[in-house]
């Protein structure tokens, strides 16, 4: 039996007793993120503003850069969306907040050894891997997920030298109908020179520059009104200049299920209607040509001359889901062939699990109940132990979903304090770990560290006519890190 949260974990007295003697004996408590990505920041500020000014916060993050996806993960050509790191900014600079960079825990500091210097940890490092398509050829040459792609166009240090040549490459496959796949395609698509003036990596743009790319294709297994991209992501794509868009009119035929999937979602009938009048109107002209195919779903990626050459892809039908909810896709045994030199799987985000923390490997979640992490079993709490973002709930939302989110944990928190680990290190918090790290010979980058490399990506960006020209050479970050 699962405990509840409430009852006996929610004793206000017991709670305010902790607290003052945490209180008493280090001037409050020690709490660490593991992540710097919406989902870490947002945790940071509600802990900050619920425990007070002697709470002490500390950000542990595994690259040099904070921001996660804000920084490799939205578009370069949606500035407006990274605007929320003004606000993060403000926030590292708190001086009750530590930011501590370039440590990755498992690699530098294990978890134990880690949560040994707080007395509450929340873990939201995100979704670092991928679903997969389980087909064959899946793993061809010329197979990438969608996030390496982005991570690759946005200077993601582990993606910088990811084995592209667009300029041997003409026909794009991205198995996938939501914003990820749409910004792919987009920036396939899109002319070089109007991304060049964002923040775009320089070795993208160069690639771009000279990419030979002419049709890009989207799967998608179910029909438009099933489609998960926003009506502003599909207007952007559908509007590009010197691109036809190519749909097949049979797809659009409704069933009294889908329209009634359109009549309770506003969305779905927009993006509908979006999708059909593009359809309908004038041919588009342009070199270069977009396919939307729905009820669509991969079945092969086929290999021509070692590498990936074509994709097989099988037509499907919706049915009735007998447990409820959406329709499901069904396959009808019929195949095409479409040709891919690249291809790219844009079906969803996947987290990974850490040693010794209950982990829900179908969900790819944490496990855990309004963010307090279950102990492994299930059958208790881990004390001291949260989770926040997409390690929490899965990878969906947008970025302000992860401040609903962070707002849930930290109440979460708040009212089960009273199981706060005590401290075990002799030092708490960010000045026990550094002297931990330092002894292991970890350079840990602090905020002003990250400002130095923020300088000159800035500097750099200024010289080329963009907001800044990412570093991706964590060396070299490091360096501009430590200089005095």
């Amino acid at each position: 039996m699962l405990p509840r949260l409430g009852g006996a974990l929610l004793r206000p007295l017991a709670a305010r007793s902790f607290a003052a003697a945490a209180a008493a004996a280090s001037g409050g408590p020690h709490f660490c993120i593991v992540g710097s990505g919406p989902a870490g920041f947002y945790t940071a500020d509600k802990l900050l503003k619920k425990f007070g000014d002697g709470a002490r916060v500390d950000i542990v993050e595994a690259l040099p850069t904070p921001f996660g996806l804000v920084r490799s993960g939205v578009a370069p050509d949606h500035a407006d969306t990274k605007n929320v790191i003004n606000q993060f900014t403000q926030l590292a600079r708190d001086p009750r907040l530590a930011f501590l960079g370039n440590v990755r825990v498992g690699r530098d500091v294990s978890l134990p050894e880690l949560r040994a210097h707080y007395n509450a940890v929340v873990l939201c490092y995100g979704a670092e891997s991928d679903r997969r398509l389980g087909v064959p050829g899946e793993d061809l040459p010329g197979v990438f997920s969608a996030r390496e792609f982005v991570w690759w166009y946005n200077g993601h240090p582990a993606y910088r030298d990811l084995p592209l040549d667009l300029s041997r490459t003409r026909r794009v496959a991205i198995a996938g109908l939501g914003n990820v796949a749409v910004d792919c395609a987009r920036v396939l698509l899109k002319q070089a020179d109007d991304l060049a003036g964002t923040d775009i990596c320089s070795h993208a743009v160069e690639q771009l520059r000279n990419s030979a790319v002419q049709e890009v294709h989207l799967l998608g297994r179910r029909g438009p009104v099933q489609a998960a991209f926003t009506p502003k992501e599909l207007r952007e794509l559908l509007s590009l200049e010197g691109v036809q868009v190519h749909m097949n009119p049979e797809d659009f035929q409704l069933s009294s299920a889908c329209e009634a999937e359109m009549k309770a979602t506003r969305m779905k009938k927009r993006v509908y209607e979006i999708l059909q009048k593009a359809m309908a109107g004038p041919p588009r002209q342009g070199a270069k040509s977009l396919f939307i195919h729905f009820l669509r779903t991969p079945a092969e990626v086929v290999e021509v001359e070692g590498r990936v050459g074509q994709m097989r892809i099988e037509k499907t039908r919706l049915e009735p889901n007998e447990k409820g909810g959406d329709q499901k896709a069904r396959g009808t045994g019929e195949y095409e062939t479409i040709p891919a030199d690249l291809v790219l799987k844009s079906i969803g985000f996947k987290s990974v699990g850490i040693p010794g923390v209950a982990f829900d490997k179908r969900r790819g979640v944490i496990s855990n109940k309004l963010g307090q992490v279950y102990a492994e079993g299930g059958e208790s709490f881990d004390p001291g132990l949260y989770v926040c973002g997409w390690l929490k709930r899965g990878p969906s939302g947008i970025i302000g979903t992860n401040l609903v989110d962070a707002e849930q944990t930290v109440d979460t928190m708040t009212q089960t304090q009273d199981s706060f680990r005590r401290v075990e290190a002799a030092t708490p918090g960010a000045a026990g770990l550094r002297q931990l790290l330092e002894s292991r010979g970890v350079q840990v980058v602090s905020f002003l560290g990250w400002e130095r490399v923020d300088a000159e990506e800035v500097r750099r960006g200024a010289a080329l006519g963009k907001p800044r020209d990412k570093l991706t050479d964590v060396q070299e970050m490091l360096q501009l890190a430590a200089a005095a």
